[in-house]
């Protein structure tokens, strides 16, 4: 079994989860041409899983079909997604390529979004494909949804076991890591992880999948309930905030608009 991370766009990351005999299943393909390039060395998708209705994860789907016009395509349960042939909510399992697929509805960055997770993925390690909801030291911004209902899907992947590896849809870890480092400073497993991103970029390599038990320890979002987090939030707001949906609120407002 292989997992790979094609590029796509400008950041963009198309998952594909692969057994020995090319069989594939195809995540957020926001552009054809890398799918269409791994099937010229032997891919063989099986099937197109998409997480949300932004063009940059769906503009694939229609080429792709023109190729493979029988494979199943799964979305969320959202009329903007034309091509899909399955719409899926929570709890919802089916099984493609080889693997046990099942669903979280984690809405926030749009109103429908929703994460994958395979149970077995290489090397037993679970697989969580969470779109723009969880990236790598941040998380989506709010388009559609609300600050509780981010903060909810972000506890709803955060509970999930620590070895799953986080398969998200950009490449935003450095960037994102710009803003960690202001607001958690004094943490040490975010300065190694961001040691880490830095040496792989350096070397021309994807900073993901990361595992969660490394997002819980390093990412803000995840860490908003902290006491570091509410702390940097309070000096910002210049009181106690109210709640910890107002706290992950602020957190999220001040990302909208940081500028390293």
């Amino acid at each position: 079994m292989r997992l790979t991370a094609l590029p796509a766009l400008s950041d963009n990351y198309i998952w594909v989860l692969a057994g020995d005999d090319g069989r594939a299943l195809i995540v957020d393909p926001g552009e054809p041409g890398p799918v269409l390039a791994a099937a010229a060395d032997g891919l063989v998708p099986e099937a197109i899983l998409l997480t949300h209705h932004h063009n940059d994860h769906i503009g694939g789907t229609a080429a792709l079909l023109e190729r493979w016009p029988q494979i199943p395509v799964y979305s969320p349960q959202d009329e903007r997604i034309a091509e899909a042939t399955q719409r899926l909510g929570e709890g919802a399992r089916f099984d493609a390529a080889g693997h046990a697929v099942r669903i979280l509805e984690v809405p926030g960055h749009t109103r429908s979004h929703i994460a994958y997770v395979i149970d077995d993925g290489p090397d037993g390690a679970p697989l969580a494909f969470t779109g723009d909801t969880l990236f790598s030291l941040g998380c989506g911004r709010l388009f559609e949804g609300t600050p509780a209902q981010m903060l909810a899907s972000l506890d709803r992947l955060a509970a999930l076991p620590d070895p799953t590896r986080v398969c998200c849809g950009h490449e935003y870890t450095l960037s994102n890591a710009a803003f960690a480092r202001v607001v958690d400073p004094d943490n040490p497993a975010l300065r190694r992880r961001i040691e880490q991103a830095q040496a792989m970029r350096n070397a021309g390599l994807a900073t993901l999948p990361v595992t969660l038990a490394e997002e819980r320890a390093t990412n803000p979002f995840l860490r908003s309930r902290a006491p570091a987090l509410v702390a940097a939030v309070a000096a910002r707001l210049g009181r106690a905030p109210a709640d910890e949906v107002e706290t992950f609120a602020e957190l999220r407002s001040w990302k909208d608009g940081f500028r390293a």
